[in-house]
């Protein structure tokens, strides 16, 4: 005997039939992204008719800036998914700012749409008030790239799921890698550069620190100010003063996609010449490809960022339209250096990696 669903719209479908409809997901072919680079905070991009979501309102951040290269792969992930499935979607940016994203939540939630994708970076403290206004409003949440642990459990039943690494593993996980890699050894002097201040997101610089100093490493640390946070080469002449004043420094490790891909310019204003310190980062970008082909970054996480938008919208409209609760997703992938990058490097090309 099949079951009833009725999602928070009101739709009913039998259980039976609601499954088979659900599980019948395809994805479209994606290429580059059409985001643009003007200072827009917010984009408009219609579904094509149809679909299993078709009808469903949902609001998504993407996170930095329209074109930024972490971002836009998200972003593309979103449209394939919102192309796949009809949804209607809007998409708004925040510069990376925990309180723009915070703003940006409170104005969604005055649209009063089906469902909201968000990025985690303001912590529980700061978004789960009005997560729960959300809820009680009948908007499904849904969560992307920095977890918020306390809610996600509150709300899972409801369809809030999270998708992304498992932040602070992911950063022991890469420094563990340099380490190997790099043949650092007790008492060498690195640096980090993160995000550690942050609540929630900050986890992934902490497990960087936490490993070094497990193995014995003398770690210096910098706090990512908030204009290199929005515009990575701000932080040139931060770099190039560390770098001068610690000539002893045997690794880098920075934490922040659009960073990483800048490594480069911040080795040529330090002078340094590719190879001569070890630097690891996260994410990939047309710009970490050449760096790592040119030998300026020797290690890059990938934790599939497209997969972050994507399984966001889907989770969205499963559970908006037929009531799957929340879903688990780690996207966090394996190491890419000099040995694999020619294989991967044609789907960053295609911001799809």
């Amino acid at each position: 005997m099949s079951t009833n669903i009725r999602s928070r719209s009101g739709v009913r479908l039998t259980g039976a039939a609601g499954l088979v409809v659900a599980l019948m997901l395809g994805i479209t072919a994606c290429s580059s992204s059409d985001a643009t680079t003007d200072s827009t905070t917010t984009d408009n991009a219609p579904a094509t008719s149809g679909g299993l979501c078709a009808g469903t309102n949902i609001v998504f951040f993407p996170g930095g800036t329209a074109g930024g290269g972490f971002e836009t792969v998200v972003y593309n992930g979103a449209v394939a998914a919102a192309d796949a499935l009809g949804a209607d979607v809007t998409y708004v940016w925040s510069d990376w700012d925990p309180q723009n994203m915070v703003t940006g939540f409170q104005q969604a939630m005055a649209t009063n749409p089906d469902g909201i994708a968000i990025m985690g970076h303001p912590g529980d403290s700061a978004f789960d008030p009005l997560i729960d206004q959300a809820e009680s409003q009948g908007i499904l949440v849904t969560v992307m790239n920095t977890e918020l642990p306390t809610a996600e459990a509150k709300y899972a039943a409801d369809g809030m799921g999270y998708v992304g690494a498992v932040l602070h593993d992911a950063g022991a996980s890469l420094a563990n890698e340099a380490i190997k890699r790099a043949d650092l050894q007790s008492g060498d002097e690195v640096f980090v550069w993160g995000l550690k201040a942050q609540p929630g997101r900050g986890e992934r610089t902490q497990g960087i620190i936490d490993a070094l100093e497990a193995a014995g490493m003398t770690v210096d640390y910098l706090e990512i100010d908030d204009a290199t946070n929005a515009d990575p080469a701000a932080g040139v002449s931060t770099f190039t003063g560390f770098m001068s004043s610690h000539p002893n420094v045997k690794a880098i490790f920075i934490d922040h996609g659009n960073l990483t891909s800048t490594i480069p310019t911040y080795m040529k204003a330090a002078n340094l010449a590719p190879g001569s310190i070890y630097a690891a980062g996260f994410d990939l970008s047309p710009a970490t490809i050449q760096g790592i082909q040119d030998g300026y970054v020797n290690l890059a996480i990938d934790q599939q960022q497209f997969l972050q938008g994507f399984f966001a919208i889907e989770q969205l409209c499963l559970s908006h339209n037929y009531g799957f609760s929340g879903l688990f997703i780690n996207t966090g992938g394996g190491f890419v250096d000099q040995s694999n990058i020619d294989v991967i490097a044609p789907l960053v090309t295609d911001q799809i990696r």
